[in-house]
């Protein structure tokens, strides 16, 4: 998969590559945790320690050409495994060794917190969303497992083009499923899909995904101008999966590398705009449930309660939570993860041979009052010190 020019530009983005087809790369939130000056949105959401965060994939490859792609379409693409195949614990072991060396650069720096440096050494997160589709990798259920008996959580992304291997995945920490689009058109236009029935795919993907047990999010990003104008395409497409969770995040503008993109700053939302569009979202999920409901049970039945809420926000991410209801526990959100429950729970799962399940429910801690949406942080860690560049 990694032709020589291929590594050559990878090495030059700052990627480490790991045999034939992996890679690990130190996320800018990990830098900034060392510093003391916050985490990211998934700090301020589930609770990760952003400094032992590892950034990975077991594939560089991907199915799809987001006009956004933020890795410049370096990665190569296609619709099905046709390399060289490595071994799970070749690149766990690989990806794990080159994060460690890029967090020991960091001993000596100015400004870094030998405390978090110390608690860096060893991973305690990783997300599996550095480029391409990690859900690829034939052996991917191998792969989190090694990672998870290493009591390290796992948050993978995929963009709902398998969904097959969607049903085939063992328990993670948290699924992700990108939804970019709320049309067919708009689709094609925005994630430039490989596969012909690419529309049907990404549908089925969202029901794989609602039958999953553990944790599930759809991941929204907004490109103005672009695909953030059809909030009810959006609602509906809620009703298929149903998910746990929805972020909704503004498109990170790194330049534009496309002929056929041609993004500017002009599409990047502003962080209100990223909050109306979730709040029409939200609005609009909960209105048609109702008439749902409605139509299905009569006024008899019906459950005046939301479906979702905005628990959440990280205004310095540009991104906001939407929760489901079932978070909402005694008159607080629950949005954070326990983490050491998870990994008793997946533990079980194994020793059981997959008959021992478990619920997103049963790892949830109390979302800190500074993450919740409407305090006066908007999603900063008050522990830590925010810097800002331009004063």
């Amino acid at each position: 998969m990694i032709t020589p020019d291929l590594r050559k530009e990878l090495t030059k983005q700052g990627y480490k590559l790991i045999g034939s087809h992996s890679g690990v790369k130190l996320c800018r939130w990990t830098k900034s945790m060392l510093r003391g000056r916050g985490g990211c949105y998934k700090n301020a959401f589930y609770g990760i320690e952003s400094h032992r965060c590892m950034e990975a994939t077991p594939s560089l490859a991907c199915a799809n050409k987001c006009v956004f792609c933020w890795r410049h379409h370096t990665n190569p693409v296609g619709t099905e495994w046709k390399w060289n195949l490595d071994e799970p614990e070749l690149i766990v072991e690989g990806a794990l060794k080159s994060h460690y060396a890029m967090i020991n650069e960091f001993k000596g720096v100015p400004g870094v917190q030998e405390g978090r440096l110390k608690e860096a050494s060893t991973a305690r997160h990783c997300a599996l969303s550095l480029v391409g589709e990690p859900i690829m990798y034939p052996k991917i259920n191998a792969f989190v497992k090694l990672l998870h008996e290493r009591g390290v959580s796992t948050f993978l992304v995929t963009n709902a083009q398998f969904p097959d291997a969607i049903r085939a995945l063992d328990p993670v920490t948290q699924l992700y499923v990108s939804v970019d689009a709320s049309s067919k058109a708009s689709l094609k236009k925005i994630d430039r899909p490989l596969f012909r029935d690419f529309w049907e795919r990404f549908i089925d993907s969202l029901k794989a995904l609602g039958e999953k047990g553990q944790r599930t999010v759809y991941r929204l990003t907004l490109v103005k101008s672009w695909n953030s104008d059809d909030v009810e395409g959006y609602a509906r497409l809620v009703s298929f999966g149903f998910p746990d969770f929805i972020e909704i995040k503004g498109v990170t503008f790194c330049g534009n590398t496309s002929s056929t993109a041609n993004l500017t700053m002009k599409n990047v939302p502003w962080h209100e705009e990223v909050v109306s569009f979730g709040t029409a979202l939200m609005e609009k999920i909960n209105q048609m449930e109702a008439q749902k409901q409605l139509g299905l049970k009569g006024s008899a039945g019906f459950d005046a309660t939301p479906l979702y809420g905005i628990a959440c926000e990280h205004e310095h991410s540009n991104c906001i939570l939407l929760a489901h209801r079932r978070f909402h526990i005694d008159g607080a959100w629950n949005t954070w993860i326990d983490y050491a429950k998870f990994s008793q729970l997946i533990g079980e799962y194994y020793q059981s041979n997959g008959e021992k399940t478990f619920s997103s429910l049963d790892y949830v801690q109390p979302t800190p009052a500074w993450a919740v949406y409407g305090a006066s942080e908007r999603g900063f860690n008050p522990n830590d010190t925010r810097f800002r560049r331009n004063k």
